[in-house]
């Protein structure tokens, strides 16, 4: 579309809404096609690249906030323009690649007109424009695959989710670097929700990296507002709505036993050792209206290492609710052990998780310390790489990173209280009869 023709449309969609619909109906076909199809017309402020000579470009922002349409219409105008063009295109797993990148409905074979539509091949793992652009299909998972291609552009979708194991991120992009050594003017553009993940951390404060950050909110337009409300209404201004919805790189509490860099550094995307043994944590609240019943699923595997596999927790349950919870995840998950604590109304609590599961195995505990206390031995063993998270657990890791070295708790809510659950399981595991603190069974 020529520049005249976009100040056209422009002008054409700050008319009243009749009158742009009437106006749009004198266009010919030709014409409305072009401005379906003319993304800087309908793109807000950040999905638009910076000015500049950048390596890459970061977009930074929360869900809803049109990364993965950005994404797809920069590599679009790089596949369109060059013909030699050679994209790589990245994310968690080919299956993200494929389902988002390519075939979601921001993806690249969605927003392409009619007669540019590219050409998919999955069995090539290929993407082919009628000019002659390509784009290459690769898993973040798979580091060694991105050693010898080159490239002269890429994209490379949620960062912050590529598996951290083994430093298999870092591999990853590292890689690509390497090879993005076609044409003349190299770039990336990586997309992604905001995690404290190495790679990430690393792209922050690097000199050739032009950051885009923003909000859920910024792209109202195009998201329903019943959705936008009801976000709001369920995480406000919580740390996962902070994280999730306004793209805040959430930080680090000083003097925290639990650090976020620490957590992904025992991350895997799922367990990657059967399980010989499995215990539920439960921490139960006080009362119905209080805090929320910690229900955490942990696991000791075959290779010695302890997991964190589910987070059942609850908010605001009867006793009737999170007992049948605590029997429901252990039902599901095989548990050999429920540990419940129990200095709170210790007969009510085994009362009610027997009138939920009269076979459950359970064991009550009572404290003698407080729980920053309990939680430092288990810190210390995600410090030794003895315990692994099977996933991702926003609350429950919002809370460990909130429990202080030396007493107290500076993270979400009033109590941590999943925290304290993943304590109960992990102590119980690993630690043991010898493992501090000490407990005695009612």
């Amino acid at each position: 579309m020529s520049r005249s023709s976009a100040s056209r449309a422009a002008r054409l969609l700050n008319l009243p809404r009749t009158e742009c619909r009437e106006a749009l109906a004198a266009m010919s076909e030709r014409q409305q096609h072009a401005v379906r199809h003319y993304w800087g017309l309908w793109a807000h402020e950040g999905q638009l690249p910076p000015e500049g000579d950048w390596l890459a470009w970061l977009i930074l922002a929360g869900r809803g906030f049109g990364k993965t349409r950005a994404g797809a219409e920069w590599v679009r105008a790089r596949a369109e323009a060059d013909p030699e063009a050679r994209i790589a295109l990245v994310g968690a797993s080919l299956g993200e690649v494929r389902s988002v990148m390519v075939e979601g409905e921001s993806g690249l074979l969605a927003i392409a007109p009619h007669g540019k539509k590219p050409k998919f091949e999955p069995s090539k793992r290929q993407l082919q424009w009628p000019g002659g652009g390509r784009a290459m299909l690769y898993s973040a998972g798979e580091a060694e695959s991105l050693r010898g291609p080159q490239h002269s552009h890429a994209w490379c979708d949620e960062i912050a989710k590529w598996d951290n194991s083994g430093g298999k991120a870092v591999a990853a992009w590292d890689n690509l670097l390497l090879g993005l050594r076609l044409g003349s003017r190299p770039q990336v553009v990586a997309t992604t929700t905001p995690r404290a993940v190495p790679l990430l951390l690393r792209l922050i404060d690097h000199p050739a990296v032009e950051i885009t950050r923003g909000r859920t909110e910024d792209n109202r337009k195009n998201l329903p507002p019943r959705y936008l409300a009801a976000m709001r209404r369920e995480f406000g201004k919580s740390a996962l709505g902070r994280q999730e919805l306004d793209g805040e790189l959430l930080q680090d509490v000083e003097g925290a036993l639990w650090t976020r860099a620490l957590l992904e550094q025992c991350r895997e995307s799922a367990a990657a050792s059967p399980p010989v043994r499995v215990v539920i944590g439960v921490d139960p609240p006080a009362s119905s209206g209080g805090d929320a019943c910690g229900i955490v699923v942990c696991a000791l595997g075959e290779d010695g290492l302890a997991r964190v596999l589910a987070d059942c927790s609850v908010e605001k349950a009867s006793p009737e609710k999170w007992a049948r919870a605590v029997a429901t995840a252990a039902a599901k998950w095989r548990a050999d052990r429920v540990v419940a604590e129990a200095n709170q109304g210790g007969e009510m609590v085994a009362a009610v998780l027997r009138a939920a599961d009269i076979s459950l195995p359970l064991k009550l505990v009572h404290a003698r310390h407080g729980k920053t206390a309990r939680a430092e031995p288990v810190a210390a063993l995600y410090e030794t790489g003895r315990v692994r998270h099977a996933g991702l657990f926003p609350v429950l890791e919002d809370q460990l990173c909130g429990l202080m070295a030396g007493g107290g708790y500076e993270g979400p809510g009033r109590s941590p209280d999943r925290a304290d659950a993943a304590v109960w399981a992990l102590t119980e595991l690993v630690l043991g009869r010898s493992g501090v603190p000490r407990v005695w069974v009612s």
